[in-house]
C-alpha cells in the first residue's frame, strides 16, 4: 500500500487543516522552510545545501516526505532549525 504525500493529507497545502499529527509536523516543516528561505531561490538553496533541486521543490511542495538526512543538509545551509517543535501528535 502506497503511502499518501503530505499534501494529500492536508487540504490546500501547505497552508490547510489536517486530521493527520503526522502530516501536520511536515506541514509545519515546510512552512519553516519557506519562512527560512526568503528571498532565496530553491536553486541556490539546494545547491548551498547540496540536495537536488528538484528534491527541494518535491517537499516544498508536499510531494514527497523529507528523510533526515535533507532536514539536516537543510537546517545547516539555512543556520536555523526547521524540525518543528510543539506540534500535537493528537
Amino acid at each position: 500500500m502506497k503511502r499518501a504525500s503530505p499534501s494529500e493529507l492536508v487540504s490546500d497545502w501547505p497552508d490547510g487543516q489536517s486530521d493527520d499529527p503526522i502530516a501536520r509536523v511536515a506541514q509545519q516543516f515546510v512552512l519553516n522552510l519557506v519562512d527560512a528561505i526568503g528571498e532565496q531561490s530553491v536553486r541556490a538553496v539546494s545547491r548551498e545545501a547540496g540536495i537536488d533541486h528538484a528534491t527541494l521543490l518535491a517537499v516544498l511542495a508536499g510531494r514527497s516526505w523529507p528523510d533526515m538526512a535533507t532536514i539536516g543538509k537543510l537546517e545547516r545551509a539555512l543556520s536555523r532549525n526547521l524540525w518543528p517543535t510543539g506540534v500535537s501528535y493528537r
